[in-house]
């Protein structure tokens, strides 16, 4: 009989099970171990299943980056780089509850991992600055790729000793603000205060340390990017909108606001367009919704006026 004839009688791929055939040497019996069929008497390979259905990665000698698979990828935002052990609670894997002998073994475990879990007082820290981080992220909806980057920015500060002295929130905060200052994200240093566990002046400090120490790539904010989050605060319409965005552009271009604060100053925009359609805002309502104080709103009118009647 055919070694093909054998397979295909009595062998299946997907269970593994042994042939029921005989050798086509020596009429002893076959088994299957591992996807591998072989002759029991003489030893003789009779087939053999190792096809690997997963995608296989490739690999290019100019490519640096390596393709060895072992589980998911490092990631910035966590102090192991995402190396931890997780140990479980109630739970087995399959979804069974544990017997109460168990869950008090996995509960004095879980106390002894969190007491061994950081090596020095410095992994601590940066443990609790990702852990702040995280926090700040996600409570004014950033993306995640804006969380890697703080991330990344405080530990380059805590590399280069930044850290020493001063506010470990502080510190997160500034990387929060600083990274949405370097992406363009319209976060007000308020805004990221207001969400921060210590006063804005904390924040501003640690903002100020990283940008002047580590010379943070950091645009001018332009108070057109605060128009139309404003607008929708203040359910404007559309035409006060744009007129409001096409003059907080001029004054980005021509240097008018250099030196304001610029949701304060957009929201002066807003309020000045505003009152040329007849839909009035008070002022102490523009300056809440900016993150600033009336006064702000109130020296910005003259000049935001004398920018309309200019010509173009």
């Amino acid at each position: 009989m055919h070694t093909r004839d054998i397979y295909e009688s009595g062998f299946d791929e997907e269970s593994g099970r042994t042939l029921t055939g005989a050798c086509p040497e020596c009429d002893g019996s076959l088994e299957t171990d591992g996807g591998e069929t072989s002759c029991v008497a003489c030893g003789l390979i009779v087939d053999c299943y190792y096809v690997d259905h997963a995608a296989e990665p490739r690999s290019f000698p100019e490519d640096e980056t390596s393709t060895e698979r072992t589980g998911a990828p490092l990631t910035t935002t966590r102090h192991d780089r995402g190396l931890s052990t997780e140990i479980g609670w109630d739970t087995d894997g399959k979804g069974n509850r544990l017997s109460a002998r168990k869950r008090r073994q996995l509960r004095r475990l879980r106390r002894e991992h969190t007491r061994g879990r950081w090596r020095s007082k410095a992994e601590r820290n940066l443990a609790d600055g990702l852990g702040s981080i995280a926090r700040l992220t996600g409570a004014l909806d950033l993306p995640y790729s804006l969380r890697e980057q703080a991330s990344s920015l405080f530990r380059t500060a805590q590399s280069d000793e930044l850290l020493v002295g001063r506010s470990i929130e502080g510190i997160a905060a500034g990387c929060v603000y600083a990274v949405c200052r370097v992406n363009g994200i319209t976060r007000t240093m308020e805004e990221v205060a207001e969400s921060a566990q210590v006063e804005q002046s904390r924040v501003l400090n640690g903002y100020r340390t990283l940008n002047e120490a580590l010379a943070l790539p950091v645009p001018p904010q332009s108070p057109s990017a605060f128009v139309r989050k404003l607008a929708s605060e203040l359910d404007l319409p559309p035409e006060v909108i744009y007129d409001a965005t096409m003059l907080a552009e001029r004054a980005h271009t021509t240097g008018t606001s250099a030196g304001r604060h610029p949701a304060g100053f957009a929201a002066t925009c807003l309020g000045v367009v505003a009152d040329e359609y007849g839909h009035s805002v008070m002022q102490r309502t523009l300056a809440d919704a900016a993150g600033v104080s009336a006064l702000t709103v109130r020296n910005n009118r003259e000049t935001v006026r004398g920018l309309v009647e200019s010509p173009k």
